[in-house]
């Protein structure tokens, strides 16, 4: 026993020398506390709202449902996407262009076919499409559409006869629809040609495909999923697109909206999807527009006269003009951008914090004296910018925006801790601001978190199309329990971005699936309280709890970026029902993913647990939402 004893000292004294630090056996609960005595300020819905941008497959290839590339022939169709068919002579005319700067032409002097195809188009079997083409022609030439499958083997081909239109230009518009039926697969490839046949000279204006089920204009797949995340507020158009973006573009007939470069970004915007539209799907998925105005390339004529054709009456200069294209009452947007990261040499427009502070004043005297109601957020940053702009525009702001992005870490805590580190940063700095800034005196101006996410890797669904794993939900899991701690300051935060650029959401030509940030953003929308309590819990562990604005629930979530399940106890000082609702987020595997064309590897798993405060099993890297009723 005593040679025992020493060989154990010994072993001990080798241990310190060598700096060896032994693991500390599990405890066998991970204590939580939870003092509802303890409230926070109520949470803003505001804070799970979303962003979209004419950016990548965001909207055209996400959102939007048109199946066509370059649908107004910004190039010529001998550029991708669109090939030539045939022989005729052509060219892409400037003069009698139907829309933008030019369009296909040709003079056929024989009876051969001739016209444009696209190719890699996805059809999904049984699946019903339609369609339309603008097209002039002279007399007795024929126009058809064809469809092509398994490489040119079968085919559908529509002649098309009865013009459902006709322009003063001469154009005329054919629709036409089809069903998708006799493939061999469920999914097919296929291609979509415009045809014509006959002598003359030949006009085509524009195409259109969609499938059959799109909801105007809107994808049916995207839509239900963008239901189903019910995020209660929009920023729209950009983001660094709207600094270079004049909002007229989008208005009025759709197929004679011009096409543009994209001013910001790659590829071509189609303006099919402007004011309008957007308008038509905040009513569809039942959310607020946030709309963003161009103070780059713009000014403040601009934005007044596009809050006009939005908030103006219909016998205003501008709501005349919303009202001819159909939308006699105002829309009534709220909420309204001064501009987009001003702040940087990569935005159209960048000036210096001084320029950009009186641009800012300039353009909310115009808008308050318009409408004194409106909610009105300038562009902050972090820093130098901040620290000039809180002190010149203090009497010129509602709330002040604030932008950030992380990368990745190989360590998955550390990963996860990445976003709420990055809130909890810039909340700090507005604390100090309203302490040190006698400008700020009296005033209570939040933050609009209205871009942050991840933003790293390569780029698998398009222009920074990122793909998102189980650690990124964790991680934007997180980052809500932080802004559920600093409900006194951030108002609003609007995950960017919703669809396909680094979105909540990813598609392909013919599905749409949840990530895991989707995932996680959806349920805590629909299942987190309201009333924040204090919490304290041990660290990697990130946990939040809430009561429901009526009290009747306590909801607590869970982060767990190890990889070991852990017991939990939660004490906390109310009488809860014996048995409570468990919502799980979680793969054994931190990099697992979701893809819209795969098997749904991860999804939102409700079950029951009784006496959950008493202790729970928390599965590995996973994201866990508790719904117990008080009773009283």
């Amino acid at each position: 026993m005593k040679s025992l004893k020493a060989f154990v000292s010994a072993l001990a004294l080798v241990v310190l020398a060598s700096g060896f630090v032994a693991p500390s056996l599990a405890q066998d609960k991970v204590e939580v506390k939870i003092d509802a005595a303890q409230k926070g300020e109520p949470i803003s819905p505001l804070i799970y709202g979303q962003f979209i941008e004419h950016l990548g497959r965001c909207i055209y290839g996400g959102i939007w449902a048109e199946m066509l590339q370059d649908r107004k022939f910004f190039d010529a169709p001998s550029v991708h996407p669109w090939e030539l068919l045939g022989n005729a002579k052509f060219e892409q005319a400037k003069e009698g262009a139907f829309v933008g700067e030019a369009s296909p032409k040709w003079t056929s002097e024989n009876d051969w076919a001739f016209g444009v195809e696209q190719e890699g188009l996805s059809f999904v079997n049984g699946k019903e499409y339609v369609g339309y083409v603008w097209a002039k022609t002279s007399e007795g030439q024929r126009i058809a559409v064809r469809v092509l499958f398994d490489n040119g083997k079968r085919f559908i081909e529509l002649p098309l006869t009865e013009a459902v239109e006709t322009a003063d230009d001469g154009y005329r518009k054919y629709a036409f629809q089809f069903v998708a039926n006799g493939l061999l697969d469920p999914i097919e490839k296929g291609s979509f040609a415009v045809l014509f046949q006959g002598k003359g000279e030949t006009r085509l204006g524009t195409a259109s495909l969609m499938p059959g089920d799109n909801i105007s204009g809107m994808r049916a797949d995207t839509i239900k999923l963008l239901k189903e995340l019910n995020a209660p507020i929009y920023r729209w158009p950009g983001g660094n697109f709207v600094s270079g973006y004049n909002w007229k573009d989008g208005i009025g007939p759709r197929d004679r909206r011009p096409p543009r470069k994209n001013p910001a970004w790659q590829g071509i915007e189609h303006n099919d999807f402007g004011i309008d539209e957007f308008m038509v799907f905040c009513e569809t998925v039942g959310t607020l527009p946030d709309v963003a105005v161009n103070t780059g390339a713009g000014n403040v004529e601009l934005a007044l006269q596009e809050l006009e054709y939005a908030n103006g009456s219909a016998d205003s200069e501008f709501g005349k003009i919303r009202a001819a294209n159909g939308h006699k009452e105002p829309y009534g947007v709220k909420h309204w951008c001064i501009g987009n990261e001003m702040y940087g040499d990569w935005q159209i427009g960048h000036m210096s914090t001084d320029k950009y502070a009186l641009k800012n004043n300039e353009f909310v005297d115009s808008f308050r004296k318009f409408d004194s109601s409106l909610t009105l957020i300038s562009v902050g940053a972090v820093g130098a910018w901040d620290e000039l702009i809180m002190r010149q525009c203090a009497d010129h702001m509602d709330w002040v925006s604030e932008h950030f992005y992380v990368q990745e870490r190989e360590n998955v805590a550390e990963h996860v801790a990445l976003i709420p580190n990055s809130i909890r940063r810039i909340a700090d700095a507005h604390r100090k601001y309203r302490k040190e800034f006698k400008e700020l005196e009296g005033k209570d101006i939040r933050i609009a978190m209205d871009e942050w996410n991840y933003w790293y890797g390569p780029h698998v669904f398009g222009e920074l199309g990122t793909r998102y794993f189980m650690k990124d939900g964790l991680g934007i899991a997180a980052g809500l329990h932080e802004y559920y701690r600093n409900s006194d300051i951030f108002v609003m935060a609007n995950y960017a971005q919703t669809v396909n650029v680094i979105g909540a959401i990813k598609t392909s030509a013919t599905n749409a699936r949840f990530e895991t940030t989707g995932l996680v953003l959806k349920l805590y929308r629909n299942e987190f309280g309201e009333i924040p309590l204090k919490v304290e819990a041990p660290k990697p562990f990130d946990v939040a709890a809430a009561t429901t604005a009526d009290g009747k629930y306590l909801t607590v979530a869970v982060v767990n970026p190890t990889d070991k399940a852990e017991k939990f106890s939660f004490g906390v000082d109310l009488k809860l029902a014996k048995s409570a609702k468990r919502f799980v987020i979680a793969n054994s595997d931190p990099k697992a993913f979701n893809d819209p064309d795969s098997e749904q590897k991860i999804d939102i798993v409700e079950s029951s647990v009784d006496d959950f405060a008493q202790g729970v099993e928390i599965a590995p890297y996973s994201a866990t939402l508790f719904k117990a009723e008080i009773e009283r």
